[in-house]
């Protein structure tokens, strides 16, 4: 076995894994908030990490925890039918349940019962969930314009047209507006789900969110606060 230790859990808003962006840096109105366990709030561990503006978060997917695993699985770029390698992909059910994301840094703030936490947009994380490691993202690198994507392409996906009735889009708190319609446009649903008529929940920083989608239009039909 070889010893590993979560130093730090993400605060973000999402409570559960519906709705979360299926890449990091595809909704980057998103905010998020990395908070260091009490024995890694030392702040010389941070210095030097506000010269970046970019941040590789490695961490665990700690819903996916599995004692066994597949060596193919399917994708939901391919509709849910086709499988692939799963070392072709960005799955959580895998051998080791590690995630990778690239975050921006937007803040570097100084918490008095939490010590230095790491501000940041674009996180694809789910609340609470566990980080094993954060690293400095190089431009000179860590980009590659010309690489390939594989079956995923070099598209980010599908954007949605969201409409959203003002009586609703007002019940949302107004600095998590732009992130939730992001989230929106990005389409929740699994792939496998194209039904016109059904109304989908999704949980959003505190609020309960109903949408269906028609095509390439997201209606949003209710917006409750959570108890």
């Amino acid at each position: 076995m070889i010893p590993m230790h979560v130093i730090a859990r993400i605060r973000s808003d999402f409570p559960t894994k519906f709705g979360i962006p299926r890449q990091s840096g595809l909704v980057e109105a998103l905010r998020a908030t990395v908070v260091f366990e009490p024995q890694y709030r030392n702040p010389d561990a941070l210095r030097g990490l506000e010269e970046f503006s970019h941040i590789w978060l490695i961490w665990q997917f700690s819903q996916a925890v599995r004692e066994t695993w597949s060596p193919t699985v399917r994708p939901p770029r391919l509709g849910g039918n086709a499988r692939v390698g799963v070392f072709a992909t960005r799955s959580p059910f895998r051998p080791n349940p590690i995630g990778l994301s690239c975050v921006k840094l937007e803040a570097i703030e100084k918490d008095p019962k939490l010590g230095h936490v790491l501000v940041v947009s674009g996180a694809d994380l789910m609340d609470g969930t566990p980080i094993l490691d954060v690293k400095p993202y190089l431009p000179y690198a860590d980009a590659h314009p010309e690489a390939l994507g594989g079956f995923t392409g070099n598209v980010g996906g599908k954007v949605l047209q969201v409409e959203c009735p003002p009586e609703l889009i007002d019940k949302v708190p107004p600095d998590k507006r732009e992130a939730l319609l992001g989230v929106l446009s990005r389409d929740p649903r699994p792939s496998y789900q194209q039904d016109r008529s059904r109304v989908y929940g999704m949980s959003f920083a505190g609020l309960e969110v109903g949408f269906s989608v028609d095509g390439e239009r997201l209606i949003v039909r209710s917006v409750e606060r959570n108890p």
